[in-house]
């Protein structure tokens, strides 16, 4: 058993001995909100948007973007669980802007190791194989943080399965400050419409 999964079970033994009330928690989330962010582990939803056990959905992936499977969530957090607002939060520093899709599929095609972030670049330190299979994946980074941002709320938006009334709001999270900054672009791409008669 690795070091790792000791230290997690251990954990995760103290945190249920004082589960308690936790256990009658609902399924929809008690704040009826969203957050899509990325998987950076800097990043605590959490402590910055002020969460606990129960309050809201937060669905990560590399660089928080609205992918297809993160706009599945979202849909199914409102159809299914009732929220009634989400935020887009991408974060300063992230990794996502430090490489490119050619840069990834060569890397992975050149062998299937953990890479290095040198002065010059990605570079593969390890030694093959390899797979080609990247080719067929879009790794979605970007190298504009508050475009992304924006990129991200239009593309929920306008989904053919997101209601026209839930607002999405655009943030940036400063991990050198801990602060959510926003992006007004996206804050207003993201806004709900005005009900008349119609929620789409």
């Amino acid at each position: 058993m690795s070091d790792v999964l000791k230290e997690v079970l251990a954990a995760n033994e103290a945190y249920a001995e004082s589960f308690g009330e936790k256990a009658e928690l609902t399924i929809p989330p008690a704040r009826r909100f969203a957050v899509l962010t990325c998987m950076d582990a800097r990043l605590d939803p959490a402590k910055f948007a002020g969460l606990a056990e129960g309050d809201a959905h937060v669905i990560r992936n590399a660089g928080g973007r609205a992918s297809d499977d993160a706009i599945r969530s979202l849909v199914i957090s409102y159809k299914l669980l009732g929220t009634r607002e989400w935020f887009v939060i991408h974060h300063t520093d992230c990794g996502m802007e430090t490489f490119s899709n050619d840069t990834i599929r060569g890397l992975l095609e050149n062998s299937l190791e953990t890479a290095a972030l040198t002065a010059e670049g990605w570079k593969d330190v390890g030694h093959g194989p390899g797979s080609r299979a990247a080719r067929f994946l879009e790794f979605l980074p970007f190298n504009d943080l508050e475009q992304s941002v924006v990129d991200d709320v239009e593309r929920i938006r306008t989904h053919p399965l997101v209601p026209r009334n839930i607002p999405i709001y655009g943030y940036i999270y400063n991990v050198k400050s801990g602060r959510l900054i926003e992006v007004a672009e996206a804050t207003r791409i993201g806004s709900a419409a005005v009900a008349s008669g119609s929620s789409v």
